[in-house]
């Protein structure tokens, strides 16, 4: 499929970020040039679903946006799965609908907040890049939820930005990333207003706060099966 290229930070911006009409439009491509070696921990991130998949699991994508997870799920599963996505953004629900149906793949489309839903027993649950977007408090809330709605030997797989406790590191981290992020076409400008539109919206984690966070909720194993500078992929077991 052909996407839109993200050009949402080119003019001035007039609010903070939001994962409106304007974003869901270029979304696909924002991820691929803003996210370093994104269609890589998407692809590990299918692997480790289907090895704790079996005849008619669940898996819940929280924040599935355009649902690229959830379709490449379907796509190499070689069984028949009960696939749900839930995001609280229609604009971004309409594009994943678009998507699903031009791939004919058959997944549930929930539009509203992950608080309000009542998660049916699941073998999978996945997260990318949507924590960061929660407040602390409600965070750890959520991360009780998932692990309440896993089945034992059920795993929740996350991808999150990641902050170094390092101040000279986490410096360095965010140079190295927007060097990235000029290779791959967005001007000084952009960077920057993006930048200032995720001020107080994008809260990242330490790598040990997120770990605390998931071994406090009850979750016996968790490991990092991604990382490049601050940009990380987690997986946690339910033993």
């Amino acid at each position: 499929m052909h996407f839109m290229k993200d050009e949402v930070f080119k003019e001035k911006i007039k609010k903070q970020f939001e994962f409106d009409e304007n974003v869901a439009s270029v979304f696909d491509d924002m991820l691929d040039r803003s996210v370093p070696f994104y269609k890589d921990a998407l692809e590990l991130t299918t692997y480790f679903a289907l090895q704790y998949t079996k005849e008619n699991s669940t898996i819940y994508d929280l924040g599935c946006s355009t649902a690229s997870t959830l379709i490449d799920i379907a796509q190499k599963s070689n069984t028949k799965l009960n696939l749900i996505g839930i995001d609280n953004s229609s604009a971004m629900l309409k594009r994943a609908k678009q998507k699903a149906n031009a791939y004919n793949i058959d997944l549930s489309l929930i539009d509203d907040d992950i608080f309000n839903i009542d998660f049916k027993p699941s073998s999978v649950i996945i997260s990318n890049y949507t924590l960061q977007f929660i407040r602390p408090l409600q965070r750890e809330k959520l991360i009780k939820k998932i692990y309440d709605s896993l089945e034992v030997g059920g795993v929740f797989i996350f991808s999150e930005k990641t902050i170094c406790e390092d101040k000279v590191l986490n410096k360095q981290f965010i140079d190295k990333y927007y060097e990235f992020k000029k290779t791959q076409g967005y001007s000084e400008f952009e960077i920057a207003q993006k930048r200032e539109a995720l001020e107080n919206v994008l809260i990242p984690y330490t790598y040990e706060e997120n770990k605390k966070m998931i071994l406090d909720a009850g979750f016996s194993n968790f490991d990092c099966i991604f990382k490049w500078i601050n940009f990380a992929t987690f997986i946690a077991i339910k033993k």
